[in-house]
C-alpha cells in the first residue's frame, strides 16, 4: 500500500521555491518562510508564475515527486515528472488497448455507470436525510432518469453512443443540482454548470477542485506506470490527460461533488471567499483557495471501507487504488476493472 504523503499547494503568487540540501523551502522576497523535507511530500502544486529552482527540480526528480504548474486560477499549464515511472510493457498494452473501440468500450463503460451510480446516490442521500427540505418531485424525477441511464449503459456497445448518455446524464444531473445545495441558497444559487469561466460560486469551486482531483488522478496514473495522456473514453489531444479525465469521470461525485456540498451546508465557505471580474467569471479568491485546499487535504486523511478491496483506506488513497486496479486490468490480472462505487 503506497503511503499518504502530503500535497504541498502553492496559492501565494509572491512564493518562490528553493533547495536547502534534502529540503525544499518557501521563500518571499528571498527570504525562506517555510521549510518541507522532501520525503514527506508526494506531489507539489504551484498555482503561481514565480517558479521553482533547478535545484528543486533535481531534488523531486531524484525523488520521484512530480511538481505541477497551474495558473492562479486554477487552469493546467504544465507538469514537470522527471524520469518516466513503470515498464515498457504496461504501456505498450494500454497503447494496444486504447486503439481498440471494442476493448475501450469496456472500460469507458465501467466508469460512466460508476459516475452515474456516485451521481444518483447523491440525490437518494438527500431525500432520505432532508426530503422535507427538498423539491422531491424533481429530486424523484433525477434518480429515476439516472437509473434509466445506467440500463442504457448496460446495452451499450460504442463511444459515440456512451457519450450521448454521458451527457444527458450530467445534464439533467445539474438541473437538480441545486436541491443538494440546502442552506446558503441565496448566495449559492447553482442554475447551470458553466466552466470557462465559471459564473457562479458553486461551479468556481467545483472547477477548482476538479482541477486538483485530475492533478492527483493523473499523479496515481503515472506513478504505477501508465501512461495519462491515453484514455479510453476521452479522445486524445495535445496536453490533455485522457485517462486521468477518464478516472476522474468515476471519481467526481463522491471526492468533489459531495465535498463542495458539505462546505456550502456546514458555511465553511461563504461569500467573502470569492471575487468577481469583469467578464462575469466567478473565482475563488486567495482566502477561499486557501480554505478549501486546507479542507480537502484534511478530508483525504478520513477512511473508508474501499469497495472492491475491502480495507480501510484514507480517501486520499483512492486514486492510486483505482489505477493499481487498472493497471491489473491491463496486464490481464483480473477480468474486468472494477470503478470505485460509493
Amino acid at each position: 500500500m503506497r503511503k499518504l504523503l502530503n500535497t504541498l499547494y502553492m496559492t501565494n503568487e509572491d512564493l518562490y521555491l528553493g533547495r536547502d540540501r534534502e529540503n525544499i523551502v518557501v521563500k518571499k522576497d528571498d527570504k525562506v518562510i517555510k521549510r518541507f523535507p522532501v520525503h514527506i511530500l508526494e506531489g507539489i502544486v504551484c498555482f503561481n508564475y514565480v517558479g521553482v529552482s533547478p535545484g528543486v527540480m533535481k531534488l523531486t526528480s531524484d525523488n520521484n515527486i512530480s511538481i505541477t504548474f497551474l495558473t492562479p486560477n486554477g487552469r493546467f499549464c504544465g507538469k514537470f515528472i522527471g524520469m518516466t515511472n513503470g515498464n515498457v510493457l504496461l504501456r505498450r498494452t494500454q497503447y494496444r488497448l486504447s486503439d481498440n473501440e471494442e476493448q475501450s468500450v469496456k472500460i469507458a463503460n465501467q466508469c460512466i455507470k460508476a459516475k452515474i451510480i456516485n451521481s444518483r446516490k447523491l440525490f437518494l442521500r438527500v431525500l432520505r436525510d432532508h426530503g422535507e427540505k427538498v423539491n422531491q418531485t424533481q429530486v424523484n424525477f433525477t434518480v429515476k432518469y439516472l437509473k434509466n441511464q445506467l440500463e442504457n449503459i448496460d446495452n451499450n456497445t460504442s463511444l459515440d453512443s456512451l457519450r450521448g448518455i454521458e451527457g444527458d446524464a450530467a445534464r439533467q444531473y445539474f438541473q437538480a443540482f441545486d436541491e443538494l445545495i440546502l442552506y446558503q441558497k441565496e448566495d449559492f444559487k447553482f442554475v447551470m454548470r458553466s466552466r470557462r469561466p465559471p459564473l457562479n460560486k458553486v461551479n468556481a469551486i467545483l472547477s477548482y477542485l476538479y482541477s486538483i482531483l485530475t492533478y492527483e488522478v493523473q499523479a496515481a496514473l503515472e506513478s504505477v506506470g501508465l501512461d495519462s495522456y491515453v484514455g479510453f473514453y476521452h479522445t486524445d489531444r495535445p496536453g490533455r490527460a485522457s485517462l486521468a479525465l477518464d478516472m476522474v469521470e468515476e471519481l467526481r461525485a463522491f471526492m468533489v461533488d459531495r465535498f463542495v456540498i458539505t462546505l456550502i451546508n456546514r458555511k465553511q465557505v461563504n461569500s467573502k471567499d470569492f471575487e468577481e471580474k469583469e467578464n462575469g467569471a466567478v473565482l475563488l479568491n486567495d482566502k477561499g483557495r486557501q480554505k478549501v485546499l486546507e479542507l480537502w487535504q484534511k478530508r483525504k486523511h478520513s477512511e473508508i471501507t474501499h469497495p472492491f478491496i475491502k480495507e480501510r483506506m484514507p480517501i486520499g488513497l483512492i486514486p492510486y487504488v483505482q489505477a493499481q486496479l487498472l493497471s491489473r486490468y491491463i496486464r490481464n490480472d483480473i477480468e474486468e476493472y472494477p470503478p470505485f462505487l460509493t
